[in-house]
């Protein structure tokens, strides 16, 4: 006897389960929270290369198309003839090998040009700290000089803070450099664990690349087995939405921090800072966290150009202050265009709350995640409007006070007896705007 499946009974199933699931982890989190949270960190240590393997393989997947689509396809499509399946393997381990050796060259330059340098800027800093010291000390005294009345506050200042630090660096710091040790020689095994799960993880997304279309027709597979077909292609759309959002947001965050590293090289170059190269690195990868990273790479940067000259200091802050302008209102718009459609105080949210969260992967990731969230938000609430008859358009609401029983939006400030201002009549009428919306659909 064949058994029948009903898509109903499984959806049930699957919900039942999931239910269970779920009150299961709550009991867990409620009365074992700390055994659970172990019990998940654990997890997640033992799955580390695979997400690593799966990061890297989702990374390098544009890569891997723009090789195989711009190159290689074209190459064995001769006379018009389609690729077989024999030729689309030797196509993807070949998109591979470049890819990898494209990555693995562009880390090794990276590393073998710019370390030494950074390392020759680190040392030059360590060995000429107390001349920079005694150099930023006399400019403050001179400083000072001139000016009696900010030198009197700054004693005051001194005088009410000083005991109050000594106490701290006595009864805190100095305590705690043992333990500092110990972190530094635990901090030294962990580098170790993680070169080896990324080694793994660059050995796992070799076979994710090699398979990711059999990933992604066996997710398609799972998602038209459980939904019916509106609600499965509503789900991929969804995906393949999430993706473009993500690894457009995170490579053109990547192109344009590399951009706003090289320029700031040349402008500081020119202008004769110091340490030019050490600083531009600390700009440019600080730039990729969205909003606040250029000003958290900006800080300590002009602390070490204080230390050795406070004139270029100056000439420096200015620098950054118009290259986050260009970078903001030029460069970055025209390479992220609008990978993410959020507005600024939503952007300052994504990256307060996610980086409160997660810390700095939080603050790079939080952005499109965050975009994902309220696009999806913005969907459903259209779609809940135009059910109702009613306009999408945001500034449309903006100076409304309610909406009467016939549909038509009343401005503020106005009694209902009074002239009705319709904005957009056409579009205010559940009649009117669904035979619009029904125009528009055909």
């Amino acid at each position: 006897m064949k058994l029948q499946f009903n898509k109903r009974y499984v959806r049930i199933g699957i919900t039942a389960f999931l239910v269970i699931a779920a009150s299961i982890c709550f009991y867990y989190l409620v009365f074992h929270g700390d055994r659970f949270s172990a019990q998940v960190n654990a997890f997640f240590k033992i799955i580390n290369p695979v997400m690593y393997g799966i990061i890297f393989a989702y990374l390098m997947t544009p890569l891997v198309n723009g090789i195989e689509n711009r190159f290689l396809f074209p190459v064995f499509q001769k006379d018009g003839q389609p690729v077989s399946v024999k030729q689309k393997k030797y196509i993807r381990t070949l998109s591979i090998l470049l890819t990898i050796c494209i990555v693995g060259f562009l880390i090794y330059g990276f590393f073998s040009i710019l370390i030494p340098n950074l390392i020759k800027s680190v040392k030059s800093i360590s060995y000429q700290f107390p001349y920079y010291e005694q150099n930023l000390i006399n400019w403050s005294a001179k400083f000072l000089e001139d000016n009696p009345d900010i030198e009197k506050m700054f004693y005051n200042f001194l005088d009410s803070y000083y005991e109050e630090f000594m106490n701290y660096l006595n009864d805190s710091i100095v305590p705690q450099l043992e333990t500092l040790l110990k972190h530094v020689s635990l901090s030294l095994i962990s580098a170790l664990k993680v070169l080896w799960n990324f080694i793994i993880g660059v050995i796992i997304s070799i076979y994710v690349l090699f398979s990711k279309e059999v990933f992604a027709g066996q997710a398609k597979k799972i998602t038209f087995a459980l939904f019916s077909a509106p609600t499965a292609n509503q789900c991929i759309k969804d995906a393949r939405f999430i993706s473009d959002t993500f690894i457009g947001f995170i490579s053109g965050k990547i192109i344009d921090s590399i951009i706003i590293g090289f320029i700031c090289f040349a402008g500081t170059t020119m202008l004769k800072i110091p340490y030019a190269l050490l600083v531009s690195v600390i700009v440019g990868v600080t730039n990729i966290i969205p909003f606040f990273g250029p000003y958290l790479g900006a800080i300590p940067s002009a602390i070490l150009i204080l230390m050795v000259n406070p004139l270029r200091c100056v000439y420096f802050i200015i620098f950054i202050l118009i290259l986050q302008q260009v970078d903001g209102n030029l460069i970055g718009p025209k390479i992220l265009g609008q990978s993410t459609g959020l507005s600024g105080f939503w952007v300052i949210f994504s990256i307060t709350v996610f980086g409160g969260i997660m810390g700095i992967p939080g603050m790079i990731i939080g952005v499109p995640f965050f975009a994902v969230v309220y696009a999806m938000i913005r969907r459903k609430t259209n779609k809940l409007l135009r059910k109702r008859g009613l306009p999408t358009e945001t500034h449309l609401y903006q100076e409304v006070d309610y909406i009467n029983e016939n549909d038509v939006f009343v401005p503020k400030n106005m009694q209902e007896h009074s002239t009705f201002f319709k904005l957009k009549m056409p579009s205010f009428t559940k009649k009117e705007n669904n035979s619009k919306n029904d125009k528009n659909n055909k």
